[in-house]
């Protein structure tokens, strides 16, 4: 199911590829490429846990601002190291539906490539990264795990790049 990424996420250098199976916002599991975004900026974030306290307020306001980002020609992917059940019974449960795929990173390879994977932990850290129509990573974000983003501002460098 899951494809080992062959490179490292940096700046300025092709994002590492993957295959993850995902909730979708259609309620179904699905595998998910980055390779199948090709022609639209994608919006990679990763988060440490379903369920937490801090995950849904961002996972939420990703989802409010999914119209903004399709303006933008942006797709909003989001990884954990959750399996795609726990996605699918917290979405089901307290979060609610969501506009974007939740990905499940259970092997941990994408989470190490874009270098958020917590290895003592298992868990990966609040990383968000920006990757362009042709799969080049134009910006990266990594924030500890109890500190929250700013989503808002994802749609703002977007608008920069």
């Amino acid at each position: 199911m899951e494809q080992q990424p062959i490179t490292i996420a940096q700046v300025g250098k092709p994002a590492p590829d993957f295959l993850l199976e995902g909730y979708s916002p259609d309620g179904a599991f699905k595998n998910y490429s980055l390779k199948d975004h090709r022609g639209k900026w994608v919006v990679l974030f990763f988060y440490p846990l379903d369920f937490t306290f801090i995950c849904p307020t961002e996972i939420t306001e990703f989802t409010s601002k999914n119209e903004d980002f399709a303006k933008l020609n942006a797709v909003i992917l989001g990884a954990s190291t959750d399996s795609c059940h726990s996605h699918k019974a917290w979405c089901e449960g307290s979060l609610g539906t969501q506009a974007f795929p939740l990905l499940s990173d259970m092997t941990h390879a994408v989470s190490r490539a874009y270098h958020v994977l917590l290895e003592d932990k298992g868990i990966a850290l609040r990383g968000t990264f920006i990757i362009d129509k042709e799969g080049t990573v134009r910006f990266t974000e990594h924030n500890p795990v109890g500190e929250r983003r700013n989503v808002e501002g994802y749609a703002e460098v977007l608008r920069g790049l």
